[in-house]
């Protein structure tokens, strides 16, 4: 059996959720293929070259490639497929949009957001925003899989030593343009990558509020920050530190959330963290549920005494 994981990556470096989506596909087969499409991604290549349990990367390297347009995407991964048994992408934004196109192509039901290989048709996988595991076997001789990468360890990026083979590009395929894109400045660790996050909740009550409680303590842990649901439709916080099944899916070292009662959808997407902290007036909000430190206070005098102390 063999195994093509879709690289996730920036042209000039692999990113982590390549490395977890290594871990899975070296459990569904003996030998492991990653493809690297993009433009002038040399670089990326040469780093996937180096992972862990890699058997050989395949470099495809067209302009076509340079945003990672869907349609561009799954036509590489379609004249690759047939030399293969499992195919998966991290489940990722980039991931999610292509792997069905892929499926639909080759006429195989998708295995969605797994966390766990039983065997190499057989897989765990959250349903009902992860209140319920189900294991599903999958038949298909080609198996298109995402990977839910807080599920896998990720594999060693350095003490690989695989050839990379350069494979044919398909052509643009002119269905799709990249007209531009609006990236959100940070100087935090990205939060899907962050070992330390701190989120807040809409009962921080403002913008004002969340940046004055909850910016000191994430400068003092070196943190992340994140956001429910309600606080960002608040507009208390912007988009991309939404956490939970609609946002991001984080599984940090440490997560310590602030005046979150823990709705299901946000539990979905951090409950797979190392340790959780949870800071809620509220004794009955389900975020204690899965916390394994609660504080039962008032989050505007337990956060700036907590900040007083480390």
């Amino acid at each position: 059996m063999r195994a093509l994981v879709i690289a996730d990556h920036d042209h000039q470096t692999i990113k982590g959720s390549t490395l977890n989506t290594v871990t899975a596909a070296l459990a569904c087969a003996s030998e492991v293929h990653v493809l690297v499409a993009g433009h002038n991604a040399g670089a990326a290549a040469a780093a996937a070259a180096h992972i862990a349990g890699v058997a050989k990367v395949l470099h495809a390297d067209e302009a076509g490639f340079a945003h990672g347009l869907a349609e561009n995407m799954a036509a590489q991964v379609l004249a690759l497929a047939a030399g293969y048994t499992h195919i998966l992408f991290p489940a990722t934004a980039g991931g999610k949009n292509v792997a069905p196109r892929v499926a639909a192509k080759l006429d195989v039901g998708q295995v969605s957001d797994i966390t766990r290989v039983d065997s190499p048709d057989t897989f765990e996988r959250p349903i009902y925003a992860g209140n319920a595991m189900a294991t599903v076997q999958a038949t298909d001789a080609t198996k298109v899989i995402t990977v839910r990468t807080t599920g896998f360890d990720a594999a060693a990026a350095q003490g690989g030593s695989a050839a990379i083979e350069v494979v044919s590009a398909v052509a643009d395929s002119g269905l799709s343009r990249y007209v531009g894109s609006e990236i959100a400045k940070n100087d935090r660790p990205e939060l899907t990558a962050a070992k330390i996050i701190v989120s807040g909740g809409r009962a921080l009550g403002s913008s004002e509020k969340f940046a004055e409680v909850m910016t000191p303590l994430a400068d003092k842990l070196g943190a992340a920050m994140g956001a429910s649901r309600a606080a960002v439709d608040a507009g208390y916080a912007p988009n991309d530190w939404q956490v939970g099944q609609t946002g991001k899916i984080v599984a940090p070292q440490l997560y310590v959330a602030c005046g979150i009662s823990g709705a299901i959808q946000h539990l979905a997407g951090m409950k797979d963290s190392k340790v959780i902290v949870a800071i809620n007036k509220d004794p009955e909000a389900p975020i204690f549920s899965v916390a394994d430190y609660g504080l039962e206070a008032d989050l505007f005098v337990a956060v700036p005494e907590l900040v007083a102390q480390l």
